[in-house]
């Protein structure tokens, strides 16, 4: 199977161009199951439906989380269809599998205020304060997903028309940036950013205190830094700022499809999940408006 994993990995990576995140999700899910395949004596082309089930029942006696078999089922089945496809294997023994119900959780998000209270937190007055403010203004201005914003490159802002290109996982798409974050990010970039930055070749537009692109991690602790001083005591993550961004839109009569377009969304169901949170408005709006109300 090793050989065919390779090549599977290989087509998603230079054919599907998919994140590198993605890339290492299918290679953690489906090394997994390669080596339960060979504690069982069992070859990748010779299982059956039943050994499937078989194994995602041990999944389930290692207490893994619905969402993870889930996970882990698309990916076998995406690897097994590829199979198929290129004349490997004649029968796929995922067709049959059916992924556990996963119970949809409402997104975590900030009222207005407590954004306020968090945007308040960075001050100007060095470096790290002037690419801080920069990063959550713009984080919460745009909804953009924590790796198109680490992966944004200075190319990819245009200041004077304050349009954001976002190259995101299946398509580029633009993004309107409000006055607020494009002067917070001027501030950055001229007078912050071009002091971390060492070297004309970085164009990363966030970078660290060594000048470098700034990662995942390093974001995530930003984040978790201004929480705890803004004494929030929701668990925030640079995600809970695209859901706050969603719904503080709906809820100030933006439309769904606008939304779906901003937060890159391919299908509007993954939008209207923020629907929930636009019933106090609603009534609101309701009150106010109804004759007989």
């Amino acid at each position: 199977m090793e050989k065919q994993l390779k090549q599977f990995l290989k087509f998603l990576e230079v054919s599907k161009q998919v994140s590198n995140n993605t890339l290492q999700s299918y290679r953690r899910d489906l090394k997994q199951y390669e080596q339960y395949l060979d504690e069982q004596g069992i070859k990748y082309n010779k299982a059956t439906d039943k050994d499937l089930k078989d194994y995602f029942d041990y999944l389930k006696e290692q207490n893994k989380k619905p969402s993870t078999i889930s996970r882990t089922i698309a990916s076998i089945r995406a690897f097994y269809q590829y199979e198929v496809k290129n004349n490997k294997i004649q029968i796929d023994p995922t067709e049959h599998i059916q992924s556990p119900k996963i119970e949809k959780k409402a997104p975590s998000i900030l009222t207005s205020e407590e954004v306020e209270l968090l945007l308040e937190q960075p001050k100007q007055v060095d470096l790290k304060g002037a690419r801080d403010k920069a990063m959550l203004e713009f984080a919460y201005a745009t909804g953009m997903r924590v790796t198109e914003i680490i992966s944004l490159n200075l190319e990819d802002i245009n200041l004077d028309e304050r349009i954001v290109t976002c190259k995101g996982r299946s398509k580029t798409r633009l993004i309107p940036l409000g006055k607020i974050s494009a002067n917070a990010l001027k501030e950055y970039i001229e007078n912050a950013r071009n002091v971390l930055v060492k070297s004309d070749k970085e164009k990363a537009v966030f970078v660290n205190l060594n000048g470098k692109r700034l990662t995942r991690q390093g974001f995530w602790k930003i984040i978790k830094y201004y929480q705890e001083q803004a004494n929030i005591t929701k668990d925030i993550t640079p995600h809970t700022l695209r859901h706050s961004f969603a719904t503080h839109l709906l809820q100030n009569g933006a439309d769904l499809k606008s939304i779906q377009t901003m937060l890159g969304h391919s299908d509007i169901s993954s939008t209207q999940v923020y629907m929930q949170f636009q019933n106090g408005g609603i009534n609101d709006v309701y009150k106010k408006a109804h004759p007989r109300a």
